[in-house]
């Protein structure tokens, strides 16, 4: 019981202090921004570099982001792939990449002690600023995606995500997948990616994120040393705006499965909206809060007509979709999609219930340190501040702004966010043994 009671106790103290995570902020002298957080608790570090270099940037060659990203481990300097994944094994540190449509990530995780943390440090840095690209890796690599891109051909989930993005975004950067599509993989080539990187991986391009128990004057060589050797380079162009669909349309997609998936939605919310709070404290009662919300409850609960119905937003540079989505059976897609909708414009209408609203700020608040309750996950939510240019003091006035949030408030965002009478509507499913039923 008193090993219990200790464990609470540290839980307590070490959410309180990721509460009040005091965030430095300056600029590398090549003009890279770094933001580090001193995190004593453990000997470790988590560093994080971030580019705008995400999907977004593939112009019309789709999927060139994340092969990029994902051939930069492949080799780099004198090392190979597997000469690289020892150099990291023998000092216990964890490397990895990542894309999304905003971003590209180089991520590390590692000891602080000396000899183990510049082992670790030096060959993220030359993997950064000396990778390869050798053309075995990348055919490997892309053979990989062009048979990952085949499998998604044989998701009715995936099949559905494509026609969603495709309705919401049309010709828009951010309506094809990060991965790409079959035909634009296929024509892709070394030296592309080796133009991308040229072009993005650039240090005023770059920003560093840095959290673990290193001192600022540690953190500042860390930064320095990581960027050593890239060039300057420009800043991308900003991304185009993103254009509201001009009305509602219903998309079917024929696919032999037992279950219809259902997506209706809008471009949303993005990372500086000032509606961000309103959006978010109301659509976790209408469909992200799972098994109490709203969707799920009017869908599943009172009538079981779907597996699960949820509703999201994510927010991006520009605005990421507004997606309500369900799952349900074949024959009962018509009356679920009815009840989602009515669901949808009811809550838009009314608003919450000042019960469900309390409840609402409670589990979100209570929730909300468990978040970053670990290093790594402070090291990714400081990567989304700095990266998106939000307040230092972002987590600190998290719980003031959702406490803020009232009936009134989420009502009128949703009202002028979300206009049902453009909702885009994909479903995929087999409508033959709906209507055989």
């Amino acid at each position: 019981m008193n090993f219990k009671l200790i464990g609470f106790i540290l839980l307590i103290v070490s959410q309180a202090s990721f509460a009040t995570a005091k965030i430095e902020h300056w600029q590398t002298s090549q003009g890279s921004r770094v933001y580090f957080v001193q995190a004593d608790a453990l000997p470790m570090a988590d560093i994080q570099v971030v580019f705008d270099a995400g999907s977004a940037r593939d112009g019309q060659q789709f999927g060139l982001a994340a092969l990029t990203s994902g051939l930069l481990d492949t080799g780099a300097g004198q090392w190979n792939a597997d000469q690289i994944a020892l150099r990291f094994e023998s000092v216990g540190a964890n490397f990895g990449t990542g894309v999304s449509s905003d971003t590209a990530s180089l991520s590390l995780r590692t000891l602080t002690e000396p000899a183990l943390f510049d082992k670790a440090l030096e060959t993220m840095h030359v993997i950064l600023t000396k990778p390869l690209f050798k053309k075995a890796d990348f055919l490997r690599e892309k053979n990989r995606t062009l048979s990952a891109i085949k499998q998604r051909e044989e998701s009715p989930a995936e099949v559905a995500n494509l026609a969603f993005s495709d309705k919401l975004y049309g010709t828009h950067p951010y309506a094809h997948p990060d991965s790409g599509v079959m035909a634009t993989v296929k024509n892709l080539k070394e030296s592309d990616l080796a133009q991308f990187y040229k072009k993005y991986y650039v240090t005023s391009n770059a920003i560093v994120v840095i959290v673990g128990n290193l001192s600022k004057q540690q953190a500042e060589q860390t930064a320095e040393k990581l960027l050593a050797g890239l060039p300057t380079g420009q800043k991308p162009e900003p991304l185009p705006d993103v254009a509201m669909p001009t009305q509602a349309s219903e998309q079917h997609i024929e696919f032999p499965s037992t279950q219809t998936h259902v997506l209706v939605g809008l471009p949303g919310s993005y990372r500086k909206d000032p509606d961000y709070y309103n959006l978010y404290v109301g659509n976790h009662i209408l469909g992200g809060s799972g098994l109490v919300s709203k969707l799920f409850s009017e869908v599943r609960g009172k009538r079981g007509l779907a597996y699960s119905a949820s509703s999201s937003f994510a927010p991006m540079l520009k605005p990421g979709p507004f997606t309500v989505s369900l799952q349900t059976r074949n024959d009962q897609t018509k009356q679920a999609v009815e009840v989602l909708n009515a669901t949808l414009k009811d809550f838009i209408n009314k608003g919450p219930t000042q019960a469900e609203l309390d409840a609402a700020k409670k589990n979100i608040i209570g929730g909300f340190p468990m978040r970053f309750d670990t290093n790594k996950k402070l090291a990714t939510y400081v990567a989304m501040i700095g990266f998106y240019d939000l307040p230092l003091d972002y987590l600190d006035t998290f719980r003031q702004k959702v406490e803020e949030t009232t009936i009134a408030s989420i009502t009128d965002a949703f009202k002028r966010r979300v206009n049902t009478e453009l909702l885009q509507t994909v479903t995929v499913g087999n409508s033959a043994t709906a209507v055989a039923k």
